[in-house]
């Protein structure tokens, strides 16, 4: 997936817009619509033009975030991941990113930011690790 990082920016934020946001929680509740039926959902809360929303939608479908399939009369859009595949997916590229820079200043603030939102993560994480260290020996073995 390619995807540009948003230092500035909370959560999903930092590889979507507010907007692709909107869209994508519209596209994960509904499973499939229309670019009419997600900017009746988006105007809701916004005031946009249908052509915006269809621009963003379409921006996503080359992203890879959306797919596109031609419907009886218009085009069906859907999320191409469940929002915990695209948040897996996303949390992979970004780590894999701050590892090419560095390796071991990742692992501490990942275990820093970890121990801060939930210390009971940390121990689901020390038995992750201990499973895939088998794995290796395992594999090794």
């Amino acid at each position: 997936m390619k995807k540009s990082l948003k230092t500035s920016k909370d959560g999903y934020g930092k590889v979507v817009g507010p907007l692709e946001q909107e869209i994508l929680e519209v596209l994960w509740t509904r499973g499939g619509s229309s670019g009419k039926e997600i900017f009746a959902e988006i105007k809701k809360t916004r005031h946009l033009a249908l052509t915006t929303v269809l621009t963003v939608v379409e921006r996503l479908a080359k992203k890879g975030f959306v797919t596109k399939a031609k419907g009886e009369s218009v085009f069906i859009f859907r999320p191409a991941f469940t929002k915990t595949e695209f948040a897996r997916e996303v949390s992979h590229d970004v780590l894999k990113g701050i590892f090419d820079i560095s390796a071991s200043g990742a692992c501490a603030s990942f275990v820093d930011i970890l121990a801060e939102a939930d210390p009971l993560e940390l121990e689901r994480l020390s038995a992750l690790i201990e499973r895939k260290k088998k794995t290796l020996e395992t594999r090794k073995g």
